[in-house]
Formats: C-alpha cells, structure tokens, sequence
C-alpha cells in the first residue's frame, strides 16, 4: 500500500492540469485497494459549469468505473479542503476516507469552516486527515492567485 503522501502528489499532478485554463488548481484521486481508479482537476472555467469541482469530477469517473453508486471501499485525495458542495458528494458517495492537503479557512467543509463528512446528523461519515503535503498544495493555491493578481493589475 501507498502513503497518504503519495497519492496526495498524485493529486498535486491533477491540479498542475489546471494551469491550461484559468482554473483554481485543485486536484483529486479516488483509490480502491492500493490502485487510483479515477482522477479529476478543477474545470469550473473550462467547462463554465460551477459543479465542475476535481472532486465531483473524480466521483463521478469511480462511479463509472465501479459500476455502483456508492464507493464504500474507497478513499478520496485531495489538495484543497473540501467545499460543502464536495463534502455533501463525498458523503453521498459514502467514501470510506478524506485525505486533503491544505485547509481552506474560507470555505472548508471537512474541518475548518464546517464539519459535513464527520457530522452524527448524516447517515454516513468518514475518517479524515487534513494537512498532507499542506506547503505544497498551498503553494499551488498561492502561485494561482498571486499570478491572477498580476494579470488583473498588469
């Protein structure tokens, strides 16, 4: 089996895909028994669709490929925290467990902001870990919008 760390880089590499359009680099995996079944990168701009998130992205791609609309035996990773949105999916989808790299103060729905994928009032939740590959995948973010500025004020 491969580290936490190592499937977080593999969400990292989905999240570089975002540098084509004028997307926020987000990235995610979604691995059954050891292998990554499906990947996804934010494409709201690309596709002008405000559900094109990398996580409904790669749920929908697991779904596809497991054939059932549940991945029990599954675990998501991700570079950014979870926004409601994504969290409420994941729980849907009843994903086993929750890996994301950096916190997102703003909008997190994994722990920061809101707890979505672990509150007792669901029917489903899931073990979580927030902070793998934190300084990289925040670096991503901070690049993204530090480059955005430039363009705006240039």
């Amino acid at each position: 089996m491969k580290s936490d760390e190592y499937y977080i880089n593999e969400a990292i590499k989905q999240a570089r895909k975002c540098s084509a359009s004028e997307d926020v680099p987000v990235g995610a995996v979604i691995v059954q028994g050891g292998k990554i079944i499906a990947r996804g990168y934010n494409q709201v701009e690309k596709r002008n669709n405000s559900t094109a998130h990398a996580e409904i992205i790669a749920i929908e791609r697991a779904i596809k490929k497991v054939g059932y609309k549940h991945l029990l035996d599954c675990d998501i990773y991700v570079t950014l925290e979870p926004c409601p949105m994504c969290s409420g999916a994941i729980v849907l989808a009843r994903l086993r467990r929750l890996v994301f790299g950096a916190f997102d103060p703003k909008a997190g729905a994994a722990a920061s902001l809101y707890n979505i994928t672990s509150d007792v009032r669901l029917n489903h939740r899931l073990d979580v870990l927030g902070g793998v590959c934190e300084t990289e995948c925040s670096l991503l973010l901070k690049d993204f919008f530090k480059k955005l500025r430039e363009r705006k004020n240039g």
